[in-house]
């Protein structure tokens, strides 16, 4: 019985080689054929290949085949030879080809042909996964994939390129899928999905294979015959497989291939995995763990981008700009994870449709809403509550997004053991709303709305609350194919308040608010295969109220303060061009310009000449009616990159941008606080001019497993704010009297290497950085080290960090999150003298002293139950620890007076391990 056993496994081995050879044998096809009778073409195809042709020979008797074919697929071949006529071709599963005349025959049936739509119940496996179902969704992607779409309409030249455009989109839910790569291999062409997933492609017109790639979707393939202008829609399925092991594509393609340099795409799937304080999803967190971004301390949002301070970054929510992107103490970020579809982050290399900040970019997008069925999602952690809903209001037209999040941390701080704690109070919530609208094929409609609240008190009787507002509207229109256009309108309002009611004689309310309105219209225009130009202008409205106090109730004795509001307006119109030169070099140029206006109504203060800027040397003050120029700046911004591939799987690219901010950030913290206000450029604050020149390194490995990346750069800055000595920040009503210019440098190396694909993926970091600064002022007295460079309070020099997840099932998975970093830079006191009768402090130069290095160690497991397609609702558990080692990494050290001598004190955020739980749902 075992030799019979034998005999049919060889057998059945020996006819899969076989099968296996007849397959390969099939597959590609090689010849010169000039001027070929298409009788004689075939004898050459079937006597290479296991073909066999069908067709009528009075149909193809005066049909001549002129094509070079070197080992492409038969689809292609036959695509190429019955070009400009009227014959069509099927090929079936035995290798049988039959050519017809006037009208398509299938080779065989459609997928649901005999469905009657009802599952078998014999074809879910006890692991819970629904085979029917990805079964017939593998069948309809090989059908799809098999099928010849002509794109415009037939006609017998093929002579010259054509443009085809579309959509990518999620086919589970809808939703289109930005940064997808739509391209083919001869010519190698290809493009990126926009923030709609929009592509447009030009190609030589004729038969090609288009391949698609999206991170976390399957990869597909549509065999299209382009014979003019026209459209083909594309959607693809999320890459989950019955198999254990998950293969995670990325935009590894793009990074060597693409122009950009200096940017960083994080995908949601990827952000989840990552261990993190309090239980809670945050990119904020995940971007600090990328290569050349760093903060000053734990706990705080505030983001350092080579060598950049925190008021110098763009972040933007749907177009709309965000002022403080944080929550309960910066401990979590503005963004709820449930709504987010895509987060990019521009370091260098920033392309001429983005102005207003120095540093980077941050332009996080929510998702638009499920098309096509009702579905929700939400968590619950012992922080906080999150819910979000969405679905079609017109099925296939209109969709909305509903997200709301909130915290219940107060009772957590009433079991504490600490008194402080106990008096202590802290709460927030956030809502987004989302609703998108097809109107017709040319035109969509997209309406975005976001609120939060922040409010906490720490053991004292002063409460604060800050609240963030933002929303947007956006209006596409599709010119065709080549051209499009989008007219965004803005609007954002960040503001907060401090209250103060123990005791009522010294009651108060203090508040400050930065509100802008913008619009702007960008253009995109395929021009060819070879350029893509983009072109726009937009306008942003300021309106400041630097800060207001008045007394709160009839017994207080509070001054009232209100200080003059500010209001400025920023024009800017700009165009770039994206030119493959060759497929080896392609060029980026573009250029920004930008003019500013500080307007009134306003007094300005007028200063006696030659002497520094203070109270007592105020000469005069000039009134200015409301909507006139006060003071104007303006200038061009530059940009440009080269892209040169070395080979398939290596590049090369330098950058080049200049940058222009016209609103600055007044703080006397490192990080971004409720507290900081925001403060124009007017006659005596110029707006801040920064330039950065980049180079880069980008390599694949030949089986796409790893990337390497390795970017150095150097970036000057000029009119950024520093403060004089005892400067007062808060309700100042001459804060030009406590400023001074200052100048900085920052240089770097970045290097990343990421692993995108298998169970083990995840990225390592090595960052070294350096950013000093140096006041710019002709009076000695207001110059810091002597006119010296000296650090800046966030040039940390070394900074590693290593991600890791580990997939041991569909099920289990393990994460691990390490980083290190060199600590921030402090002013010590060095020695004490007598003065007067009293004694005094004796200060280093600024920034000369650091304080301990920073590293931080955190897991975390996360089970997802089964993944039975027909269930109430998906779920899953994140266990997690955040500090695993318990180390007290020092926020700041601080020193006190006591009992005559000075102590020096180290203040922790978090000193022990923190353990968190969260339970999450999909439905």
């Amino acid at each position: 019985m075992n030799k019979l056993y034998r005999l049919l496994l060889c057998c059945f081995f020996l006819m899969s080689l076989g099968i296996a050879a007849q397959a390969q044998r099939r597959a590609l096809i090689n010849g010169e054929f000039k001027a070929t009778s298409f009788k004689d073409f075939v004898d050459a195809v079937e006597a290479q290949t296991d073909y066999h042709f069908y067709y009528n020979p009075k149909t193809t008797d005066s049909l001549k085949v002129t094509y070079s074919a070197q080992n492409q697929n038969i689809n292609v071949v036959l695509g190429q030879a019955l070009a400009g006529t009227q014959l069509h071709f099927a090929v079936d599963e035995q290798g049988n080809i039959f050519v017809t005349e006037g009208r398509d025959i299938m080779s065989d049936l459609p997928v649901d042909f005999f469905d009657t739509g009802v599952a078998p119940s014999n074809n879910t496996l006890v692991s819970g996964f629904d085979y029917t179902a990805y079964e017939k969704r593998e069948k309809q992607k090989k059908l799809a994939e098999s099928k010849l779409y002509a794109i415009g309409p037939k006609s017998s030249n093929l002579q010259g390129n054509a443009t085809m455009a579309g959509h990518v989109r999620d086919i589970t839910n809808g939703e289109p899928l930005v940064g997808a790569t739509v391209y083919i291999d001869k010519p190698l062409v290809g493009v990126i999905t926009d923030q709609f997933g929009y592509y447009s492609i030009s190609l030589p017109k004729g038969r090609h294979e288009l391949k698609i790639k999206s991170i976390g979707m399957k990869s597909t393939v549509r065999q299209i015959m382009l014979y003019a202008d026209g459209k083909l829609e594309i959607e693809l399925d999320q890459d989950v497989t019955p198999l254990k092991e998950v293969v995670v594509e990325s935009d590894k393609d793009v990074r060597v291939m693409g122009m950009q340099m200096g940017m960083e795409k994080l995908d949601i799937k990827t952000m989840k995995n990552m261990p993190l304080a309090l239980g809670e999803t945050d990119i904020m967190k995940v971007v600090l763990s990328l290569p050349g971004v760093q903060t000053v301390g734990e706990g705080t949002v505030g983001l350092n981008v080579r060598g950049g301070a925190t008021n110098q970054n763009l972040i933007l929510f749907n177009d709309a700009v965000v002022y403080n992107p944080s929550h309960l103490f910066g401990f979590f970020s503005t963004f709820n994870p449930d709504v987010l579809k895509n987060v990019e982050l521009y370091k260098s290399g920033i392309t001429a449709d983005y102005g207003g900040r120095l540093s980077s970019v941050l332009d996080v997008t929510s998702r638009e809403g499920n098309l096509k069925k009702f579905s929700g999602s939400g968590g619950i952690s012992p922080i906080t509550g999150r819910l979000t809903l969405e679905g079609p209001l017109i099925k296939e037209k209109t969709s909305f997004l509903l997200g709301a999040r909130s915290t219940y941390s107060d009772w957590i701080l009433r079991q504490l053991n600490t008194e402080r704690l106990k008096n202590s109070t802290a709460s927030f919530y956030d809502v987004n709303l989302n609703i998108s609208h097809k109107i017709n094929d040319k035109n969509n409609l997209y309406l975005s709305g976001y609120i939060s609240h922040d409010k906490f008190k720490l053991n004292t009787d002063t409460s604060y609350a800050y609240s963030d507002k933002n929303a947007s509207i956006k209006w596409k229109h599709i010119f065709n194919n080549k051209l499009y256009g989008v007219l965004t309108g803005g609007f954002s309002r960040y503001g907060y308040t401090m209250t103060s009611d123990l005791n009522p004689v010294q009651a108060f309310d203090m508040d400050f608010y930065v509100q802008q309105l913008n619009a702007k219209m960008d253009f995109s225009y395929f021009l060819n295969a070879k350029h893509t130009i983009n072109a726009g202008l937009s306008v942003v409205r300021y309106n400041l109220a630097p800060g207001n106090i008045q007394p709160k109730g009839d017994s207080s004795v509070q001054k009232t303060i209100r200080l003059q509001h500010e209001q400025g307006q920023e024009n800017a119109v700009y165009i770039g061009d994206n030119f493959e030169v060759s497929p080896k070099l392609s060029i980026y140029g573009g250029v920004r310009y930008s003019f500013y206006q500080y307007l009134g109504p306003r007094d300005v203060y007028q200063y006696a000449n030659g002497v520094p800027r203070s109270e007592a040397n105020i000469t005069d003050s000039v009134r200015y009616g409301g909507g006139k120029s006060i003071a104007s700046f303006s200038g061009a911004e530059p940009r440009f990159s080269i892209r040169y591939s070395l080979s398939q799987n290596a590049s090369v690219k330098v950058s080049y941008n200049r940058m222009r901010q016209y609103i600055q950030m007044l703080s006397n913290t490192t990080a971004i606080t409720p507290t900081d206000i925001w403060k124009l450029s007017d006659p005596y604050i110029r707006p801040q001019v920064g330039d950065q020149i980049s180079l880069g390194f980008y390599k694949n490995t030949r089986k796409h497993s790893l990337e390497i990346s390795l970017e150095a750069y150097y970036k000057t800055t000029k009119n950024a704010l520093d403060f004089k000595g005892g400067a007062v920040l808060l309700l100042n009503k001459h804060i030009e009297t406590d400023v001074v210019d200052s100048r900085g440098k920052a240089y770097g190396v970045e290097f990343m290497l990421k692993r995108s694909t298998g169970k083990l993926n995840g990225w390592f970091s090595y960052t070294y950085s350096r950013s000093f600064l140096q006041t710019v002022s002709p009076y000695a007295a207001e110059a810091v080290n002597k006119g010296d460079y000296y650090p800046s309070n966030y040039d940390k020099p070394h900074a590693v960090n290593f991600v890791g997840n580990y997939k041991f099932s569909r099920r289990f998975n393990f994460s691990l999150n390490m980083t290190y970093s060199t600590g921030r830079p402090i002013t010590l006191p060095l020695a004490k003298y007598e003065l007067g009768g009293s004694y005094r402090l004796y200060y280093s130069d600024r920034n000369q002293f650091r304080i301990p290095d920073y590293f931080r160690t955190d897991i975390s497991i996360n089970i997802e139950g089964n993944h039975k397609i027909r269930k109430l609702a998906h779920s899953s558990w994140t266990f997690a620890i955040y500090n695993l080692t318990g180390r007290a990494n020092a926020y700041s050290v601080f020193f006190r007076s006591e009992q005559g001598k000075v102590q020096g004190y180290k203040l922790s955020i978090f000193a022990q391990p923190i353990p968190t739980v969260t339970y999450n749902f999909k439905f």
